[in-house]
């Protein structure tokens, strides 16, 4: 009875991953050994991570970006002139808080469109 008055508030409270997390352990016998802390802090962590992600895949929605494409997917072996020490530096985001723009060029399939997602 209990369990199921805890799982209505943790929803009515919107913290899905908190509930997911709770209910994980209570499935898993090896987490009844933690202290209360430990497992608190494991809720809190799981549902911190859950928001993460739902704010990520929201904004990477909104970006309509046209590419499923991941910096860390990047090909430097390919004869494309791309440097690791600058795309790292570009990575690194601080031409944007120096509001600055990037201008990427090069000939057609060379994966600008691609790059430009990956950087989005």
């Amino acid at each position: 009875m209990l369990n199921q008055q805890t799982t209505e508030q943790l929803r009515a409270l919107k913290l899905t991953g908190m509930l997911e997390a709770w209910e994980l352990q209570r499935e898993q016998p090896q987490t009844h050994d933690l202290s209360f802390d430990e497992r608190l802090a494991l809720l809190v962590e799981r549902e911190v991570l859950h928001r993460e992600n739902r704010r990520l895949t929201r904004l990477l929605k909104a970006a309509k970006l046209r590419v499923n494409a991941c910096v860390e997917d990047i090909d430097y072996r390919h004869p494309r002139g791309l440097e690791k020490t600058r795309m790292a530096a570009l990575v690194s985001c601080d031409w944007i808080r120096q509001s600055l723009n990037l201008c990427i060029t090069g000939p057609t399939g060379c994966g600008k469109t691609w790059l430009a997602c990956a950087l989005g």
